[in-house]
């Protein structure tokens, strides 16, 4: 699944082609989704100038000035750019038409992904109104990961995957900081010291930075806005390497299940 650097990667690859434009047409062919596209889409998006893209959790938002496409690419959704004369594929299912020529195409071979359309503020979308701090910002730090942790049970890495913790921390990234924090994974949330915390918000940032300079993680289905994988695979220290030597230790990495996740430590580093 894509997670936040990927959305960032895509974010910041297709606003440069977009940002000014006047969306020409919108092409719905396959309109079920997650959730049903608006049927209205094409009418309501027709002659508006795409103003801004940014993103918000894992939602890419298109701003108009009459409202906003919210994008989710779910499990193997991505936006590509491309010329109007580029041949249609299978999956394929949805075309914003730029009178510049140019196109937006929305791939998604899973239809988990979503495509929706608001004239309300961004903000107050039932989506998005309570998702938590965004990880790259300074709203974001050990205090508030410590004060939120008070008397939680619930295992750490399950905690900051919580999107009203903290957005865009998915499976791939909360074993890296993890690691890198030095925490064991299955540790009581509660039981984290303000000390660790501070490093685990710290840690988190690193990570998060480094994969969306390397252009987001490359997964079965993840392909940037050009359509190339992205290349933070080859830097991941624990996730998808049970079994094989800790790049701290040498011991093996241990695998084992947090919230139905696959969760990969060193059950030497991260002891505590």
């Amino acid at each position: 699944m894509p997670e936040l650097p990927e959305v960032e990667t895509t974010c910041k690859g297709i606003a440069p082609h977009i940002v000014g434009l006047t969306v020409k047409q919108v092409i719905v062919r396959q309109p079920k989704l997650r959730w049903p596209v608006p049927e209205t889409l094409n009418q309501s998006l027709t002659g508006l100038c795409i103003h801004a893209v940014t993103r918000r959790a894992k939602y890419l938002l298109l701003s108009t000035g009459a409202g906003t496409v919210l994008v989710h690419l779910g499990m193997s959704g991505s936006l590509r750019i491309m010329s109007a004369e580029q041949a249609i594929g299978k999956h394929d299912h949805i075309d914003f038409v730029f009178e510049s020529g140019i196109v937006l195409r929305y791939n998604d071979p899973r239809r988990f992904g979503s495509v929706l359309w608001t004239t309300n503020p961004v903000v107050e979308h039932k989506l998005l109104k309570d998702l938590g701090p965004e990880p790259l910002l300074s709203e974001f730090n050990g205090e508030l990961l410590y004060r939120l942790s008070k008397n939680r049970k619930t295992a750490v890495k399950s905690f900051i995957m919580d999107s009203h913790i903290v957005v865009g921390v998915g499976n791939i990234y909360a074993n890296e900081a993890l690691f890198m924090a030095g925490i064991q994974p299955s540790c009581q949330a509660g039981n984290v010291s303000l000390a660790r915390y501070q490093k685990l918000a710290e840690c988190i940032q690193v990570v998060l930075r480094h994969a969306i300079e390397q252009g987001g993680t490359t997964l079965r289905d993840f392909v940037n806005e050009a359509g190339k994988p992205g290349y933070f695979q080859q830097q991941l220290k624990v996730y998808g390497r049970a079994g094989l030597p800790c790049v701290s230790c040498h011991q093996p990495l241990t695998e084992i299940r947090i919230a139905n996740r696959s969760t990969v430590f060193c059950s030497i580093c991260q002891g505590k």
